[in-house]
């Protein structure tokens, strides 16, 4: 059993969380302060702006108060957020912003020092471990995992302690497993802003040497990211162009496709505020046949709205959890976006993805060896759990009774900590 103190980290696509235990003892939540006081939740996300004050003449700052910054000032700054979507990715090589070059492992490095400025000295120190979670699949077209160690390792060096890595999914699976009175096998299903992940683990009865022995693992790409981006593709950018056409010389051809994910892809949107993205933006606007819409586009990407419309899909995502239907509104840069979604709308359009989750899930079951009908539990974990589509999934397959829930964003980091106490991590790690 460790002793010393020992930080489990989730490094989250739309929110980290911290747990600390010291001693043995049981975890303990990090508390981050927040404009509006303290909270356990610390959004991933940047925001940068120009100040002649700062060395090097450009300030930063992270998580709630990087939301507060760029409220204040939304044209003079930049915000970035769902970065950790691009760590796998070779295509990524850096971020500028203002002019400057930020690889993805300076970002992350800016994000963890203004996180543990914000911890009230909890992190002032160095855990004897550190113990972070990743997520089986990473996110992104073809992600390369070894790039992504290497970046995560070069991230989370700052910390200078003994940094170990482990599936998200199994530390939710520990941290369920201390609410668990009696043997059982649980698939464990961590639903992410950018990837979801599933670990099929067997929890053995209170007291045994060994509590949790992970089965097996799969993951996929898909999360609330994915649903945000059906949401966009739906309701904005038609209004911003996509499906229309452009003259090239004598020919009418279709808008490249390209700009429009990269729109609806909340890692990329605030970077294609850029000289050349804007530049190659405005020559297509001059030759597309309907220039308003284009002008539309470029318009949402210089007033640096991303924060905005991101705020209005999560909106009407979370209203349509609660209720069979919802209002979509979005207004700015001379766009003005009003919309009645039906719950029933909203789960055609992410059908696709659902079915995707599912598979996934079936190739979690194949590699532990274990069917449908073998599954005790099923802990549904993370954000987008909450989507009645991915309930439902979870529902059909293995019985209302089987599902269990609660602490969807603090879990990963609770149960990291604990795997942080075993004394053989490297059985864990990966």
């Amino acid at each position: 059993m460790q002793t010393e103190a020992v930080l489990g980290f989730d490094f989250g696509t739309t929110n980290s969380v911290a747990a600390l235990s010291v001693g043995g003892a049981a975890p303990d939540m990090v508390a981050f302060d927040t404009p509006n006081g303290t909270d356990a939740v610390f959004r991933s996300a940047l925001c940068f702006w120009q100040d002649e004050d700062v060395r090097g003449g450009l300030a930063v700052e992270a998580g709630p108060w990087a939301i507060a910054e760029y409220l204040d000032y939304p044209e003079a700054s930049r915000f970035v957020q769902s970065f950790k979507s691009v760590a796998a990715s070779p295509v990524f090589e850096h971020a500028t912003i203002f002019e400057r070059r930020f690889r993805f492992e300076e970002m992350g490095q800016l994000f963890l020092d203004k996180l543990a400025a914000r911890s009230g000295g909890t992190l002032g120190g160095v855990p004897a471990r550190i113990v972070v979670g990743r997520p089986v699949e990473y996110a992104g077209s073809r992600p390369d995992e070894a790039l992504a160690r290497t970046r995560y390792d070069a991230m989370f060096a700052r910390f200078g302690a003994d940094v170990h890595y482990v599936y998200e999914p199994v530390g939710a699976a520990f941290s369920f497993a201390a609410r668990l009175t009696e043997p059982a096998t649980v698939l464990v299903a961590d639903f992410g802003g950018g990837t979801s992940d599933f670990s099929v683990v067997r929890v053995a009865a209170p007291g045994a040497e060994r509590r949790c022995v992970p089965l097996g693992h799969a993951g996929i790409g898909i999360a609330g990211d994915r649903f945000d981006y059906r949401i966009v593709d739906r309701l904005v950018l038609p209004m911003l162009g996509k499906g229309g056409n452009y003259k090239s010389f004598d020919k009418v051809l279709e808008i490249p496709r390209g700009y429009f994910s990269d729109f609806a892809d909340w890692s990329k949107l605030a970077l294609m505020r850029n000289r050349k993205t804007l530049a190659d933006l405005d020559k297509l606007r001059r030759s597309a046949i309907d220039q308003a819409a284009i002008g539309r586009m470029i318009a949402v990407i210089e007033q640096e709205l991303g924060y905005p419309l991101y705020d209005a899909v999560g909106r009407l995502k979370r209203a349509l959890s609660a209720d069979t239907h919802a209002h979509f509104h979005f207004e700015g840069a001379g766009l003005e976006i009003e919309a009645e979604v039906t719950r029933a709308e909203f789960e055609g359009w992410i059908v696709g993805d659902i079915a995707r989750i599912e598979q996934t899930v079936d190739r979690a079951l194949a590699a532990s060896g274990v069917t449908a009908d073998g599954i005790d539990r099923v802990f549904l974990t993370g954000g987008t759990s909450l989507t009645p589509a991915v309930r439902a999934l979870f529902v059909r397959r293995f019985g209302e009774d089987a599902i269990a829930s609660g602490g969807e964003l603090t879990s990963i980091a609770h149960g990291l900590a604990l795997i942080g106490q075993e004394a053989d991590l490297a059985a864990w790690s990966v």
